[in-house]
């Protein structure tokens, strides 16, 4: 039996409340959980974060990292190595497309996002009622009690930044400030008449270090759709994606992994197959040592990014 368009949106708005719980007050929730946040702890705005928002912008995927994603490569099954460990660990989220073979282990990162210290989805009505915009950013500091010096007031200038960036060309991007108005977008991009479906990263267990190498312990299932977008957390006192889908081959997988300390994961991971157009200090490319257009780039998405594609008949 088929689900009408209004069925599927109050079925997804009530399993993504799930990931993460609505307090009542923008403000209210800023001044016990961000303001909470000792200035010399980025935790409180990196459990936010992802893929390199900017590169990721003119990739044509991820916001990669962290896009803001992540990057990570490696097949032994073994401790990372010395040089590994020089390298920031949020990075560590990048593999090839060669990787996506079972018995192939990586060295992953996944940051816990703790519910206690981070920004919580709002209404709609109340997102509407609260200026977006990076010119409206000391009106919203003063909002939100929070110094223009300040660690938080430098992450909101860099989500309005990214978020106010032109398009890239086959580019479509928005900046979500409400579950309603993501819906809103992924509809309009699959078009209002496709039903659509939300993916996530899940652990089946909490992780005991957020890195540590994983292993592929099944064949990585392909997800076959025309189209997806990449919906990836913001610094911001409260939640904030940054939506964006891309133009070109990009190949969706759901990967099952094993942790080298017990830790099991159901993991959605994209590969983007041109790369010729992306910064070329895009941290992929470090990690992966290749260059733009060389070879297809892919990454894990974080368990608090959600993947909407399209319900195929």
């Amino acid at each position: 039996m088929g689900v009408d368009v209004l069925s599927w949106r109050l079925i997804l708005c009530s399993l993504l409340v799930l990931l993460f719980a609505k307090d009542c007050s923008a403000r209210k929730m800023t001044h016990i959980r961000w303001r909470e946040v000792p200035d010399d702890d980025k935790n409180g705005l990196q459990h936010n974060r992802e893929p390199d928002l900017q590169q990721l912008s003119k990739d044509d995927h991820l916001l990669t990292r962290h896009s803001r994603d992540g990057d990570h490569r490696n097949h032994e099954h073994a401790h990372l190595s010395s040089h590994m460990n020089h390298m920031d660990p949020s990075d560590k989220i990048f593999f090839t497309i060669k990787d996506l073979q079972v018995g192939k282990t990586l060295p992953i990162y996944f940051y816990y996002r703790d519910p206690s210290t981070s920004p919580h989805l709002i209404s709609r009505e109340e997102a509407n009622s609260i200026p977006f915009s990076l010119a409206k950013l000391p009106y919203l500091l003063e909002f939100f009690s929070l110094s223009k010096e300040s660690p938080q007031a430098k992450a909101m200038e860099y989500t309005l930044t990214q978020c106010e960036l032109e398009l890239m060309e086959g580019e479509t991007k928005f900046c979500a400030t409400s579950l309603e108005s993501m819906l809103d977008f992924a509809q309009a991009t699959f078009g209002s008449e496709t039903q659509v479906k939300a993916l996530t990263t899940n652990h089946l267990r909490k992780p005991v270090a957020p890195l540590q190498n994983y292993t592929i312990v099944e064949e990585p299932r392909e997800i076959l759709v025309p189209k997806v977008i990449g919906c990836h957390t913001m610094p911001y006192p409260y939640v904030v994606y940054y939506c964006h889908s891309q133009e070109g081959g990009n190949r969706l997988f759901e990967i099952s992994l094993g942790g080298e300390n017990g830790d099991r994961v159901q993991a959605i991971g994209v590969c983007h197959m041109d790369t010729s157009r992306w910064d070329p200090d895009n941290p992929s490319f470090r990690v992966l040592k290749i260059k733009p257009g060389t070879a297809p780039v892919c990454h894990i998405f974080p368990a608090d990014n959600i993947v909407w594609v399209p319900l195929l008949s």
